[in-house]
């Protein structure tokens, strides 16, 4: 008689896993209506509150910030990394986050891992006025090793029509804002990781008494709560989260065909672990200007009069802002003049 094939998945475990989620999923949102458990989640669309409202849908994960976050044993960062990178990619139209689901794939299923990257995701939806209404959870030995976790999450906003901020109000003359970011935010951990591996020394660096381990793990900045007073104003032509690519591979996305942006690197505050990576591992400049977000996590591209009355908002939600440049004529481009300060 054959031996029985082991089946390697736990559903008991599973099932005890979520229901221990459903503590993190307990909401007041009164559009939620129903609760974990169900095969989909419903969410009541009426909104009084808008005239002609428009969907805002975005998907996103956290890159490979997971592998350095699961090692040390950081998995609520990262969670707060893939909700505030995802809820960012939504705002800069202008949009209101609404809700979110989530997907969690593992190796082996760790209920206290599991639910703790749950509470996270949930806990970073609240804080930026949306919710987490549910999603999926796949424990995949075989495919994943024990230990290691994918995550990934959709969000849908919403945003009044005529209230859209695309980039295509942006006109020649207006300025260009640096919002600072957190840190590295969630870009460019393929390149760090490598340079740990190389230059393990790193490792060992502080800045402000602050051990990089910590600064790199710090979790993406959202800019939500700091910008949604200012989506009513006329201030506001153009918002760009800068992620993969740098400022010349995402500011360029929002410019209209005939206009370009010109930075000036010379007003570019760059934070002390950018300049560490660059000198450990004797980075080329072009190289980081793309890997990196260089500690400008978003720019904001404003109708001159209003620059300083941004700035200022900003500084009350205690994010550093400044003037970097100005909207020209051009072809869509990205202009960097003047040189960086690595010193």
């Amino acid at each position: 008689m054959k031996n029985s094939i082991k089946y390697d998945v736990n559903i008991d475990l599973a099932n005890a896993t979520k229901k221990e989620m459903a503590e993190a999923l307990n909401t007041d949102e009164v559009r939620v209506l129903n609760k974990i458990g169900a095969f989909s989640s419903l969410y009541d669309i009426k909104f009084t509150e808008y005239s002609n409202p428009v969907l805002v849908l975005k998907t996103e994960e956290p890159g490979s910030k997971q592998l350095i976050a699961a090692q040390y044993d950081r998995l609520e960062n990262v969670s707060y990394d893939m909700i505030n990178h995802l809820i960012n990619d939504c705002i800069v139209m202008g949009a209101r986050p609404l809700t979110v689901q989530d997907a969690i794939i593992c190796g082996k299923m760790d209920k206290k891992a599991i639910n703790k990257i749950v509470k996270s995701i949930s806990d970073a939806c609240k804080k930026q006025g949306c919710v987490l209404t549910g999603g999926e959870t796949s424990e995949q030995p075989g495919v994943l090793k024990k230990g290691t976790y994918i995550l990934t999450s959709s969000i849908v906003g919403i945003v009044e029509k005529d209230k859209i901020i695309d980039g295509s109000k942006i006109e020649e003359g207006n300025v260009v804002i640096a919002l600072e970011s957190s840190g590295l935010h969630t870009n460019g951990y393929t390149l760090v990781r490598k340079i740990m591996k190389k230059y393990p020394e790193i490792l060992n660096e502080k800045i402000n008494n602050k051990a990089f381990i910590d600064i790199i793990l710090e979790p993406h900045r959202c800019y939500y709560n700091a910008l949604k007073d200012l989506f009513d104003k006329d201030w506001i032509t153009g918002l760009a989260h800068i992620t993969g690519g740098g400022i010349c591979e995402n500011l360029n996305r929002i410019l209209p065909s005939n206009l370009s942006a010109e930075i000036d690197a010379s007003q570019y505050r760059i934070l002390d672990i950018f300049k560490l990576l660059k000198k450990v591992a004797n980075i080329e400049e072009k190289v980081m200007i793309r890997t990196f977000n260089l500690g400008v996590g978003l720019t904001v591209v404003a109708k001159k009069e209003y620059s300083k009355d941004i700035i200022n908002h900003m500084k009350i939600h205690n994010i550093k802002a400044y003037q970097i440049g100005e909207i020209v004529k051009g072809n869509s481009e990205v202009i960097i003049k003047g040189n960086f300060n690595w010193e």
